[in-house]
């Protein structure tokens, strides 16, 4: 192999390289830290300024265990604020987090709506939320209606929304206790 050959497959392969840390790190990025000032997803605004520019939150049609079709609006015409988690049972953070929301969900889930968007199979999804005993709600974005309307590049992804359907903070990353329960508190 000649050494130019082999200077341009090091170079090549350095540029994958690269290429492959930049999706890794925007796949698992915190976009909205929910310990500083907390923004719309869009603007990334303080709480204060955002409320001026606040986004109503996309409607998307879901369907639940059973079989039926959910739209969000459906859950946003109650008035209850929403926690919007898109996760996969083959998501290592989305795995991790899991635990959190099920404790949080037991606590709080008769005040907040828990919309657990699964962006796989019924059957995968179903599968995984039983054998780990969680009792929140699960739907699944079958037509990728969901993941289309947010923009959903990376997950998990959790959107807080408060109770009259506007989009307060937007999550991208895995999140422990404390910040889930810091987002619950911005939209009660």
């Amino acid at each position: 192999m000649s050494k130019k050959l082999k200077v341009g497959f090091g170079t090549a392969g350095f540029v994958l390289l690269i290429i492959a840390a930049v999706i890794a790190y925007n796949m698992f990025k915190v976009q909205v830290d929910l310990d500083d000032g907390i923004g719309l997803a869009s603007e990334q605004d303080s709480v204060s300024d955002a409320a001026d520019d606040r986004q109503k939150a996309p409607d998307f049609n879901m369907t639940d265990m059973d079989g039926n079709s959910v739209k969000l609006s459906d859950f946003t015409a109650n008035g209850k604020p929403i926690v919007l988690n898109f996760w996969a049972s083959w998501c290592p953070p989305c795995v991790s987090e899991m635990p959190e929301f099920e404790k949080v969900y037991k606590e709080v889930g008769d005040e907040i709506q828990f919309v657990m968007l699964n962006l796989e199979t019924e059957e995968t999804g179903t599968k995984h939320v039983n054998d780990q005993g969680y009792t929140f709600p699960v739907y699944f974005d079958i037509n990728s209606e969901g993941r289309s309307a947010y923009g959903i590049k990376a997950i998990p992804t959790t959107l807080f929304i408060d109770g009259g359907g506007y989009i307060i903070a937007v999550v991208q990353g895995a999140i422990d206790e404390a910040k889930l329960r810091t987002g619950i508190e911005m939209i009660r």
